[in-house]
């Protein structure tokens, strides 16, 4: 064993330099791109590790291409990844990669040489045990696992010297248009996900957060193609790609072909295509498919024409914006951007309030909204114009302040979230939502060039809301104004489906929520015996009740809608997949389980798995996690956390041309220990400030005792992060006249649940109630590592400081 020394890169504003231990491993077992090793690490990204081994090929992902077909309102991918081995060891390739929030994946295959393999779908830990054994036993082997519904890992393992293996995937997803627009949306790189999760003891699916990524501004190392073929059955207008240049060719009127014209930066961002049908046309109507052991259908119902409403009933605007350190820059003055649109447009019979997160959250009014009165607008758009955007992402402490603060009577309430969703809680983001939302529709903005579209869609789904991605300032001013005429006008509420001598059952959604935006109503499900009877769907406009009846016939029916299958079993996945947290419940589990075996699609809990026959290597590997470019116009911020960075010298992978730009081991970032109410930003230690009149006081861990089964190191983390919050306390008892001593001891229970148990930290070194309970109310509020048992006892010294 030997020990290193290295710095510690945290989120803003803090460094600290720690003591990590490091195993010697043979090189049969290095990996070139893993986070330093230590208890105290978190699952955090981190920039590439290079190996000085000029024998092993660290970059295996030579080429992505996707080739995509449009027919109607199914988009069917084939995502083809390509991975080489230019080095002389045998290796395992680790890759994680994006797709849609929707996608339906459904088959796997994987080519060695002549040898084509097709995958098997496996309950998940089932296909992990067979791609090891394989793995072990020498043989080429490929893994699809879902890490989220809208993020994958692949793992490919005995790549030899020499070999080139070939893995494709493929997936559908419906196409929804809104305002007569049609949007394909093609995910190309996962962005850094924020964790503060100890990397010790995670889940096996959270740990695919802890990925290394290069620096800002740093092409891709491998290429992305991209083929795409548009077939309609009217004519087709409007096609372009706000997101990237492209070529179209059209053949006649209804058909177009897309390609991407630079392919080697085409990686870092979404690919986005819009298009129109001639006449304002969208496809409507109802599809049926008989299949052998179950009939399904899908009901396309265009919506009524949006009624202006004469009155708006005053509304409470309650505004969420992320400024944590993946948002710095342009993301952020996007954000900005947009929220300067929207608030300067609200009324003044409308009320306002502005709640700012990273590591903590500084709130524009603690007591309640503001009219939004001229004043009040601009003291909200100065409050988010003046912060540079830096720390952590926690999302979970801001949504539960913002939910919770004083509703304005007589309003309607309007929650507004902004960010990136570079965060991993996505399932806990939901449940909170739907618990804590009340009377109120929450609208989610994504902003950025390849945002979190999960999270987004996953928020506004819970809040009742609707989705907005912004690419682009340019983007901001149209995202609001279709944000102001959803809210002012929805297109339909009180939604109810009936059928009229139809059997259907499995719907879903289960229920639809109120119509916002001007989309079709969409419902997939199965029916039984022939078809027959009528659809009838009612709800409200904003000027009389609605009625609509699609008569169901048997020409409606046909072999050639058997997508309609994949697609409802998908849908049924992705709503149970909105409630399922790390520890989900086990009656949910199995059902997404049972769906992903009964349809042959990849789950959280179902993978893809295929082994080559054919023993080619001794079953000894070098593990390589092929690095991610940063997403477009996202800084190293949200990786490195904006600290104060030093480093070893940038090495160059012998042999590689272009690999120089490769910077060797981070410490994965920390969240930021000083929440946005605090002043000064220190550096250098981990420590909290506060003020207290004209002094400062910081307060930081001198020691910390342990007694039971807790990791100290998560428990001194845990701590760390409240530091802050802390020293308000102090400064709050310096203000009431209070001598403060160099040192106190806090002691304290936690609980089988990891929180603190007891009425009351005791403060062992001096006696003052209102202090005692300040820091009672901070304790109470971290979730420490659960111990599992009662009685476990913690005892921290803490270290004061006043600075003139």
């Amino acid at each position: 064993m030997r020990k290193l020394c290295r710095n510690v890169i945290l989120m803003l504003p803090l460094v600290i330099v720690c003591l990590l231990t490091v195993a010697s491993r043979p090189p049969a077992t290095e990996n070139l791109a893993e986070a330093p090793s230590g208890k105290d690490q978190t699952l955090s990204p981190y920039f590439m590790v290079l190996s000085e081994d000029s024998e092993t090929d660290a970059l295996p992902l030579k080429s992505t291409r996707a080739d995509v077909k449009i027919a109607g309102v199914v988009a069917g991918v084939k995502l083809t990844q390509v991975y080489q081995n230019q080095g002389k060891k045998a290796l395992e390739a680790i890759y994680v990669f994006p797709a849609s929030t929707r996608a339906a994946v459904h088959a796997m295959r994987m080519t060695v040489g002549e040898r084509i393999i097709e995958a098997q779908i496996m309950e998940r830990q089932h296909a992990r045990e067979t791609y090891e054994a394989a793995k072990k036993e020498g043989k080429t082997t490929s893994l699809l696992e879902q890490q989220r519904p809208n993020v994958f890992q692949m793992n490919v393992a005995n790549i030899l010297p020499g070999d080139q293996v070939k893995v494709e995937l493929s997936y559908m997803e419906l196409l929804e248009p809104e305002d007569n627009v049609y949007e394909f949306i093609l995910p190309t790189v996962v962005g850094p996900r924020y964790s503060n999760q100890a990397a010790q003891g995670a889940l096996d699916t959270e740990k695919w957060v802890q990925n290394p990524y290069l620096r800002q501004g740093v092409a891709p190392p491998y290429t992305y193609g991209l083929g795409l073929e548009v077939r309609s059955a009217l004519p087709l207008v409007k096609l372009a790609s706000p997101s990237h240049d492209v070529e179209i060719k059209y053949d006649g009127k209804t058909v177009a072909q897309v390609k991407v014209k630079d392919e080697a930066t085409a990686g870092n961002k979404d690919f986005v295509l819009r298009y129109a049908l001639a006449d304002q046309k969208i496809e409507t109507g109802l599809l049926l498919y008989p299949g052998q052991e179950e009939n399904f259908f899908l009901l396309m119902m265009e919506p009524p024409a949006r009624v202006k409403k004469e009155a708006v009933v005053p509304r409470e605007y309650v505004f969420i914006v992320d400024v944590s350190g993946s948002m710095h820059g342009f993301p952020l003055e996007t954000a900005k951007a947009l929220m300067k649109d929207i608030i300067t447009n609200l009324k003044p019979q409308d009320y306002i309030n502005v709640l700012l997160f990273e590591s903590g959250a500084a709130v524009l009014s603690e007591s309640g909204s503001l009219p939004a009165s001229e004043a009040n607008k601009k003291k909200a758009q100065d409050f988010i114009n003046a912060r540079p955007g830096g720390g952590g992402t926690e999302i979970l402490a801001a949504l539960r302040k913002a939910l919770a603060l004083p509703r304005t009577p007589k309003t309607s309430r309007i929650v507004v979230v902004a960010t990136d969703g570079y965060v991993h809680v996505e399932p806990q983001t939901f449940e909170l939502i739907r618990k804590s939302l009340g009377e109120a529709n929450l609208f989610a903005f994504g902003i950025g060039t390849a945002v979190n579209r999960h999270l987004i869609q996953g928020m506004a789904r819970a809040g009742m809301g609707e989705p907005f991605v912004v690419l682009n300032q340019g983007e901001a001013a149209r995202q609001a104004a279709r944000f102001r005429q959803y809210i002012e006008s929805p297109v339909l509420t009180k939604i109810k489906v009936d059928f009229e001598g139809f059997d259907a059952y499995d719907l879903e959604p289960q229920a639809l929520p109120d119509l916002f935006a001007q989309r079709p109503l969409v419902m997939l499900g199965k029916y039984r015996g022939a078809p027959g009877g009528a659809v009838v769907v009612r709800g409200d406009t904003a000027a009389e009740p609605y009625e609509k009846k699609i008569q169901v016939t048997a020409d409606k029916s046909s072999p050639d809608n058997a997508a309609l299958r994949l697609l409802w079993a998908r849908h049924r996945i992705l709503r149970l997949s909105d409630l399922a947290g790390p520890e989900v419940a086990s009656a949910t589990a199995k059902q997404v389980t049972d769906l992903g075996l009964k349809y042959s699609l990849m789950t959280a809990y179902t993978s893809f798995v295929a082994v080559d026959k054919v023993k080619r290597a001794d079953g000894q590997v070098v593990t390589v996690k092929q690095p991610l470019p940063l997403p477009e116009g996202v800084s190293d911020l949200a990786v490195g956390g904006g600290g104060p960075v030093r480093m070893k010298a940038m090495t160059r992978a012998p042999g590689r041309p272009g690999a120089g730009y490769y910077d060797t081991a981070m410490r994965a970032p920390r969240p930021s220990e000083e929440p946005l109410t605090a002043t000064p930003r220190p550096s250098g230690k981990e420590e909290g400030v506060a003020p207290a009149g004209k002094v400062k006081i910081k307060i930081k861990i001198k020691e910390t005792g342990i007694k039971g089964n807790l990791e100290e190191v998560a428990v001194s983390q845990a701590l760390k992060a409240k530091l802050s919050e802390m020293a308000n306390c102090l400064a709050a008892a310096a203000k009431r006249g209070m001598t403060l001593p160099n040192e106190m001891v806090l002691s304290f229970a936690v609980g089988p649940d990891g929180k603190m148990s007891g009425e009351q930290v005791v403060q062992m070194s001096l006696a003052d109630p209102p202090l005692s309970q300040c820091l009672t109310e901070v304790v109470r509020a971290i979730q420490f590592p659960a111990p599992g048992e009662p009685g476990a006892k913690v005892t921290v010294k803490l270290a004061l400081e006043i600075i003139p």
